[in-house]
């Protein structure tokens, strides 16, 4: 019906007017249907604790209450409700990260319990925010502005704020943190230009124009494992994915090109040009597309690797998950290798950045945060204040023992996936 996740480890995660579906990708063409919830239909949240036993679900039914979940067990863990609509929901191996449009809860996912209540946040009616993977680089990032790309980042560990990044002239629309939470890319409103930040300092380290001919809505942005590559899908037909490298002026001196020629040229005149134009003269395309048969739909989008060999995954309002092969050593247009059915379509069948409970056509990303005496919404009280949080807190009766430590992502060994394969692909194909 109204969400769905995807995860670089191919688990996705899709609610239903029934209730939610949990998949697994474990080869290109076998996709398995692991769990179906039923315990509350209308689903517009669903978010799995990696490939986890653990999953938040939150209903268009009860859109004030979040309902945590072993769904191995078939058990509930624990439910919160909250004074307004839950908008996005954000979780790794430490913390548990709820948005509503105006607060943002910080809940300790050993025992649920509220650490921290981030108040009088500026106005972030689509829920935009994003929370590193890494549990023990735990960043969280979030708008500081609803009129500008001001992005808070916040230690979602230590309950502290860390920086406020200038990114964009527009509001945001889409933000996401590599696996080890170092970096931190954005995407505004208007959608031309994605911009790459080093966590936590706030510099920015990379900026790709995704095109200029229209603004479009972002819908996800991903990195690879290994944070060498980056993708970005919005309600175009367009899927980009764009290399992280550092350009070396040393190579074309070596090997000089007509291309390096007029690269070097424009490099000199850009110094005479206003700031906009050098500024974009400035910025990468895209290294590799993907041209999908659809126009106007949602969708999210993923970077992993399924049989040894990278993949890029789109899954799509149209209640299909498609897979492409890419080619990391020279990109290009990549080629569909297969086509799944994740349920039958349904009108508002959404993507990850769910469907609001008020707004149906709104869309759901969330960042970050900022330091106290300087940025909007920090709190000092720790907990619930004016009635925040509504005392009707089923909580968990003890520490949260999933009893499948090994079912979590192996961090290191992911991120080193993409880059040890870039050479060895053509010999696999």
């Amino acid at each position: 019906l109204c969400s769905a996740s995807l995860s670089p480890l191919c688990s996705l995660s899709v609610g239903t007017k029934a209730g939610y579906r949990l998949f697994s990708v474990t080869a290109v063409d076998k996709m398995d249907c692991i769990h179906e919830g039923v315990e509350c239909p209308d689903v517009y949240i669903v978010e799995r604790l990696f490939s986890s036993s653990l999953v938040v679900v939150v209903s268009l039914s009860m859109p004030r209450r979040m309902n945590v979940y072993h769904f191995k067990k078939g058990t509930e863990i624990c439910n919160y409700s909250y004074s307004n609509n839950i908008l996005s929901v954000r979780l790794n191996r430490q913390r548990l990260v709820v948005c509503l449009e105006e607060s943002i809860y910080i809940h300790n996912i050993k025992d649920m319990k509220l650490l921290k209540t981030l108040l009088n946040t500026p106005s972030n009616p689509s829920g935009l925010c994003a929370l590193s993977v890494n549990h023990s680089n735990s960043y969280l990032a979030y708008p500081g502005n609803p009129t500008i790309g001001e992005i808070i980042v916040y230690d979602a560990n230590n309950l502290s704020a860390v920086t406020l990044i200038q990114a964009h002239d527009s509001p945001l629309a889409a933000l996401t943190f590599n696996a080890s939470g170092t970096k931190l890319a954005s995407a505004s409103e208007k959608g031309t230009v994605i911009r790459v930040f080093t966590i936590p300092e706030g510099q920015k380290l990379f900026e790709f124009r995704r095109g200029m001919k229209r603004y479009v809505s972002i819908s996800s942005l991903s990195f690879s494992a290994d944070a060498q590559f980056l993708c970005a899908s919005s309600n175009t037909e367009t899927v980009h994915i764009f290399k992280l490298e550092q350009h070396s002026p040393s190579r074309e001196e070596e090997s000089p090109t007509w291309s390096a020629y007029v690269g070097k040229m424009f490099t000199a005149a850009s110094t005479y040009l206003p700031t906009q134009v050098s500024d974009m003269m400035h910025q990468d395309r895209a290294f590799a597309t993907v041209r999908l048969n659809m126009f106007g739909l949602k969708n999210i989008c993923a970077l992993t690797t399924i049989q040894k060999l990278p993949r890029l995954l789109v899954a799509s309002s149209d209640g299909h998950l498609y897979i492409y092969n890419v080619d990391p050593q020279d990109g290009g247009e990549c080629v569909l290798v297969q086509k799944h059915r994740c349920v039958l379509f349904e009108a508002h069948f959404a993507t990850r950045v769910t469907d609001s409970p008020r707004q149906a056509t709104s869309l759901h990303f969330a960042s970050s945060l900022t330091l106290p005496s300087l940025f909007p919404g920090y709190s000092e009280d720790g907990g619930a204040q004016k009635g925040e949080v509504i005392p009707e807190h089923e909580f968990a009766e003890g520490p949260v023992c999933l009893d499948d430590e090994n079912e979590f992502p192996p961090v290191g060994n992911q991120r080193r996936d993409w880059s040890s394969r870039r050479r060895s692909r053509r010999a696999h194909l």
